[in-house]
């Protein structure tokens, strides 16, 4: 009798085998049907579609999203294909292993995704966008990192790794961090509104809070550059510019900026010979517009 459940047992055991091996060789049939058909008709024809496009950027999104849905279908196949597994260590590094290459897939094409679509912004946006050749890495910086960041969580969670401690304690030495940069913060913050709003650009005359007065070099993320009319470079933080008043001169409808000169004579001067002396000073002048025209104007009596 012994002998007999032995032989049972042997045959019951291959008979489980045999299914289950006809089941994985299904599986991974109808994934690799799968994974074709979407890489080689699926992919082809959506680039045939979006070539009709003005931009090139959805063909190179694309191109970026190919490996990853390719991926994810083999992965969840092969993830299907070893459900027949029983509950344990074998099955929990599998499907970990499975969950972490995918968020990684996902995470690198994503990011790279990102930076095409603000890279496409940078190059549509004019004066006043927020997307500019200075802001660029710094929006860039931030999306890699929220994606990478967020990759780390699901690959700790696919893990079953408890991840509350760690928040806690980078939330506490985020908090640390800011305090002890916030003036540098200030400035990021100040230099990305300064770019975005665009009170002044390159080459502009401006007096900022009716004391620093000069032609602008440079604005940069953390301060600008402001050349005085004594050929002295003035940096000036973003978060001083940021809450102060500032005059563009060089603004408005009209590239002209209209420049008094006080000029003393003394008393018992032919007035309209003054006036022709002074007009005659400007005649001829590079850079003095002809319309509006120059004017002199009497102001007061000197004591």
């Amino acid at each position: 009798a012994g002998v007999r459940s032995w032989r049972m047992g042997r045959t019951e055991w291959r008979e489980g085998l045999a299914s289950r091996l006809e089941h994985v060789g299904v599986s991974l049939a109808l994934v690799v049907a799968v994974s074709l058909v979407v890489r080689f008709v699926v992919f082809p024809l959506a680039h045939w579609l979006v070539r009709k496009t003005r931009t090139d950027v959805d063909d190179q999104i694309l191109d970026r999203l190919t490996r990853p849905v390719v991926t994810t279908i083999v992965l969840v196949g092969l993830g299907w294909t070893l459900l027949w597994l029983e509950e344990g260590t074998l099955r929990y590094i599998i499907f970990a292993s499975l969950k972490t290459v995918g968020v990684i897939v996902w995470a690198m094409a994503l990011a790279g995704c990102g930076e095409l679509i603000l890279e496409s912004l940078m190059q549509r946006s004019r004066n006043g966008g927020w997307i500019q050749p200075k802001t660029f890495p710094l929006f860039a910086m931030v999306w890699k990192i929220l994606m990478y960041g967020g990759s780390v969580y699901y690959v700790l969670q696919a893990w079953h790794i408890n991840v509350a401690t760690w928040l806690a304690s980078a939330g506490v030495m985020g908090i640390a961090v800011g305090f002890a940069a916030k003036d540098s913060l200030a400035n990021l913050f100040a230099g990305v509104f300064i770019l975005a709003d665009a009170p002044y650009e390159i080459g502009d005359f401006i007096i900022i809070d009716g004391q620093t007065r000069g032609e602008v070099t440079d604005i940069g993320l953390r301060s600008s550059r402001i050349l005085t009319r004594d050929d002295v470079e003035v940096t000036v933080p973003n978060a001083v510019i940021a809450n102060a008043k500032i005059i563009n001169e060089t603004g408005g409808p009209y590239s002209k900026m209209r420049v008094k000169v006080k000029v003393s004579v003394a008393y018992g001067c032919d007035v309209e010979l003054v006036r022709k002396v002074l007009l005659g000073c400007v005649e001829g002048v590079p850079h003095i517009a002809t319309d509006p025209e120059p004017r002199i104007r009497f102001r007061m009596m000197g004591g």
